[in-house]
C-alpha cells in the first residue's frame, strides 16, 4: 500500500518576512506622525497655560484697583482662586514656565526643555495679554 503524504498547512518563511516588512513600513510611517502630534500638543498646552496665567493676572488687577499680583501665590491663594496651579518655576509637558510679576506689569514665558523634541519655540505673554511666539 502506498502511503499518502499529508501536507500540513503552515506559513512559509517568505510569507512571514513579507508580513514583518509590511509592519515595519507601517511603523516607519506612523511613529514620526505620533511624535509630531505630541510636539504640537505640548506647544498648544504651553500657549493655553500662559494665557490662563495672563487672564488670572488681568482678573486680579481688575479686582485690586489696577494693581497686578506681586507673585503667583497671590493668584493661587485667593478665595476663590484666580489660578488653580502655580505654574511658575515648574516644568509641565516639556515646557519650563517663568514668571515676573510687578505691581504695574507682568511677563510670563514658556520655554521648551529641548527645542525640537519637547517644543518648538519660546512663548511670552506680557501685560495686557500680548502673546508673542
Amino acid at each position: 500500500m502506498m502511503r499518502r503524504l499529508q501536507r500540513t498547512s503552515a506559513f512559509t518563511l517568505v510569507e512571514i518576512m513579507i508580513v514583518v516588512a509590511i509592519i515595519a513600513l507601517l511603523a516607519a510611517i506612523a511613529i514620526p506622525n505620533l511624535l509630531r502630534a505630541k510636539l504640537n500638543a505640548n506647544d498648544a498646552l504651553a500657549k493655553a497655560t500662559i494665557r490662563s496665567i495672563s487672564t488670572a493676572s488681568e482678573s486680579y488687577a481688575t479686582a485690586n484697583n489696577g494693581n497686578y499680583p506681586l507673585n503667583v501665590t497671590s493668584l493661587t491663594s485667593a478665595s476663590p482662586s484666580y489660578l488653580n496651579n502655580a505654574y511658575c518655576s515648574t516644568t509641565v509637558s516639556g515646557y519650563v514656565y517663568s514668571c515676573t510679576f510687578g505691581i504695574a506689569s507682568y511677563t510670563v514665558a514658556a520655554t521648551p526643555v529641548t527645542v525640537g523634541t519637547t517644543g518648538t519655540t519660546t512663548y511670552t505673554i506680557t501685560t495686557g495679554g500680548v502673546l508673542t511666539p
